[in-house]
Formats: C-alpha cells, sequence, structure tokens
C-alpha cells in the first residue's frame, strides 16, 4: 500500500560483526526466476569481478559446465552483484552447483587483468520446473525491509520446504542505492543467510518496488530472463512468469503502480499503463501453452487485489490523479483495469485461486457466480499480534502471513500460515479444473 509505518532500520549489507575482510563474495547464492529450462543465480561481491556458476547433474559437480554472468558478446563485470543466468537446463531435474568470482583489475580498454580467483566452498543444489516437479509453492508478500516478519518466513519456508517460493511484491520501500537492494534481496539482516540457495524464489513486482532511484532498474539485482527465453514482444516482461510445478500452472503478472500514470506526483515518470496492457497479450499466450493449457490447477499471482467488495475503496482508474471523495484513499486500493483485462482470460482458462497483497490485511474472497475464481489477499508486516488475549489484530487480519500450496489427494490444499502466532489461520482446497 502506498502508507505505512517506515520500515525498521537494518544493518548495512556487511555488517561489522562480519567483516568483509579480504573476501570477494561475500553473500550466498539466490536462486531467481526460474522455470523448466532455466534459472538465475545472483550474488554479491565486494570488489570488481567476474563471475560465474559451475553447474551439473552430479555431487561433485564432475560433469559441470562454467557459466559466466552476463550475457553474449562480453562478459559482465560488477563491483556490487554478480548475475549469472543459466539456460538450456532439462525441466524438473536436478542439479548441483557452486559460485565463484574472478577479481578483476580494470584501467582502460587494454588494461584489465584477473588478480584473482574466489569460490564458495560449498556445494549447492536446485530442481527446475516441470511436469515432474513437486507441486508445492508458497507466497510471502508486503515485508517492507522489516527483518523480523522476513525472518520469520524465511524460517517457515524452510520449515515447508516448498519447490518455490514467490514474493508477491513490496519487498522494498523505497531504494535509492544498489547497496539498499542488496541488503533486501542478498544480504538481509536474517539467521539464514542462504535462505534462497536452494529454494528458487519468484517475483511479482509491488508499487513500492518501482520507487526510487535504484528500484527503477531493479534488474541490476534481481535479474530478467535473457532474451532466447521470451519473444521479442515481451523482452520489457522479464519477470512475469508461467511455469508448471507438477500438477500445478503457476501464472505472475505484475500490477506495476497503485497510481495513475497522470497522477502529477510522478512528474510523467511512470508508464504502468502500456505495461500492464502489454501482459495482457503475453498472459493470452501463456495461457494456451501446452503444460499450461493442461495443468488440473491454475493459479495466478500478482500484487494489488483484481477484486475488493468494499465500494470505499479505490479501484485505481480514478483520472487523473486517483482522488475522489467517495473513495478512502488517493491510491489504488484494488486494481479494476488489470481485472479487466486480466480477469476475463483467466476466467475462460479456469483459473481456480487468485493470491494477491498489497492491503496489510489477510482476506479470502470466495468465488461467486460471477467471479468463479477465489482471491486470497496475504497479510502484511505488522507484528502486532500479542497473545490469545487479544485477538483483535488477527480478526482483522493484521498479521504476517506464508501462504502454502500443495497439491494432494487430487486436490489442490491451501494453508494460510500467521506468522504472529505460529499457527494456521484457514485451510481451504479446490477441484481440479474442467
Amino acid at each position: 500500500m502506498d502508507e505505512g509505518p517506515e520500515a525498521e532500520a537494518v544493518p548495512d549489507a556487511v555488517r561489522a560483526d562480519d567483516p568483509v575482510g579480504d573476501r570477494l563474495i561475500i553473500s550466498a547464492p539466490m536462486l531467481q526466476n526460474f522455470a523448466a529450462t532455466s534459472m538465475g543465480v545472483t550474488f554479491a561481491v565486494s570488489a570488481l569481478a567476474n563471475g560465474y556458476v559451475l553447474v551439473g547433474e552430479r555431487p561433485g559437480l564432475s560433469d559441470a559446465r562454467k557459466v559466466l554472468c552476463g550475457g553474449y558478446r562480453v562478459t559482465d563485470i560488477d563491483d556490487r552483484v554478480i548475475r549469472v543466468r543459466l539456460t538450456g537446463l532439462k525441466p524438473s531435474t536436478k542439479y548441483y552447483y557452486r559460485i565463484g568470482a574472478d577479481r578483476i583489475s580494470y584501467k582502460g580498454g587494454y588494461k584489465m587483468k584477473v588478480l584473482g580467483n574466489e569460490e564458495d566452498p560449498r556445494t549447492y543444489s536446485f530442481t527446475t520446473a516441470g511436469e515432474g516437479s513437486d507441486a508445492h509453492f508458497c507466497v510471502i508478500n508486503d515485508t517492507h525491509v522489516r527483518m523480523e516478519p522476513f525472518g520469520l518466513a524465511v524460517e517457515k519456508i524452510a520449515e515447508l520446504a516448498p519447490a518455490c517460493v514467490i514474493w508477491n511484491g513490496d519487498a522494498s520501500n523505497v531504494e535509492e542505492t544498489v547497496e539498499d537492494q542488496i541488503r533486501i534481496f542478498l544480504n538481509p539482516a536474517i539467521e539464514r543467510k542462504d535462505y534462497a540457495a536452494e529454494i528458487p524464489y519468484l517475483f511479482c513486482p509491488g508499487n513500492h518496488d518501482n520507487r526510487g532511484m535504484a528500484n527503477r532498474h531493479l534488474e541490476r539485482v534481481w535479474m530478467f530472463r535473457q532474451p532466447e527465453e521470451r519473444k521479442p514482444r515481451d523482452w520489457d516482461l522479464g519477470r512475469n512468469y508461467a511455469i508448471r510445478l507438477g500438477d500445478i500452472a503457476l501464472i505472475g503478472l505484475d500490477t506495476a503502480e497503485d497510481k495513475l500514470d497522470t497522477n502529477p506526483k510522478f512528474a510523467g515518470l511512470f508508464t504502468s499503463g502500456p505495461y500492464r496492457e502489454s501482459q495482457t497479450e503475453w498472459l493470452r499466450d501463456a495461457l494456451a501453452r501446452e503444460e499450461i493449457r493442461t495443468a488440473p490447477f491454475l493459479v495466478a499471482c500478482c500484487h494489488i487485489p483484481l477484486f475488493d467488495s468494499n465500494p470505499r475503496h479505490n479501484p485505481g482508474d480514478v483520472a487523473p490523479a486517483d482522488s475522489d471523495p467517495q473513495y478512502s484513499t488517493d491510491y489504488a486500493y484494488w486494481q479494476r483495469t488489470c481485472a479487466r483485462m486480466w480477469a476475463p482470460l483467466l476466467e475462460a482458462a479456469g483459473c481456480q485461486l487468485v493470491i494477491t497483497a498489497h492491503q496489510h490485511r489477510y482476506r479470502y474472497d470466495a468465488p461467486t457466480s460471477e467471479r468463479p475464481w477465489a482471491q486470497i489477499v496475504g497479510g502484511g508486516p505488522e507484528m502486532g499480534f500479542t497473545g490469545s488475549g487479544d485477538k483483535r489484530r488477527e480478526d482483522a487480519g493484521k498479521f504476517p502471513t506464508v501462504i502454502e500450496g500443495a497439491v494432494r489427494n487430487g486436490q489442490l490444499e491451501i494453508a494460510v500460515h500467521n506468522l504472529a502466532t505460529g499457527a494456521v489461520r484457514d485451510r481451504f482446497s479446490f477441484e481440479p479444473r474442467r
């Protein structure tokens, strides 16, 4: 949402009690934006470096190939973040990998050299998406750089051990520097530093993930897919996803800003409208893909809700500046424009569930005859629940959540975990689509 308490202070990416020293690699790897035949690996470095991943199907990496950071023509050289995109992988296959980096001296186009090499001694593993993968996912949202609820979410996810996690937006507040982004994704101030080294994360950006000079190019830390993974028409849709996870097809959409492009607060520097429209054609094509079309269960994720029954909640299409006295906020509480473009396609495809966020209040909207898909709105980062004697915040849905989905006994079972109490708040089940 647009309003809310300021994020808690967190330490710098490298804390005083964890000095860099001579280390070049200063974070565990993070698995990003995976698919059936690709995986992203990102990690932080302390100096100018050229990074790589050794990846293979054997635990000892005797069959490993070395994949350098960057795309074709030249490698990427960076002094903060290394991004390696692994392509040409096999679906539903377990891979082992290690990360490494070369320290680079660069003093001009003809004056560059490798000063030394460093590899993380640990061998990690991951499994690609596909029909043979475990039909089990988790969703988190609205973490807003608050390390207490994020740490609880990470621990719950480690306990549940899903095949992947969807970070459903507003990981950020307003981030102006790459260092700010590193402390959110690669070096968060939580105990489990390798939280995404073996469980892949997908990302549906929220409105706050667009705000700030660094967030305007979030792909410097959270990578896009490679051009060969997308149609040329969709090259700017680098984090949209349509993947098969066992019997589940997962769709990821980006609702973008919660203000109109015409709102003077943003000085005409946002183009969310055309961006949302371009995703409509991508969605149409994605839903027609064989592995998506034949999945028994279809789940879509996006940050801003696509439905809200409260007539006081701003639907996000109040031109030109989002403000109208009939609505309680001057920003989108839900996204009617996206619903009008995307919901008919999702309904025609038999989507059973849309998982959203943004409102900082957990809610379940049951399907109706007019809206055949259910909607779950994830809770926010507030940790105000005080125990069994005070249920007001829990009753209002004001608690952080991990939303878990898994196929068991032929049904899609959803559990909503309340991180403030450690209990399961609600359970839902869905039949296969016809």
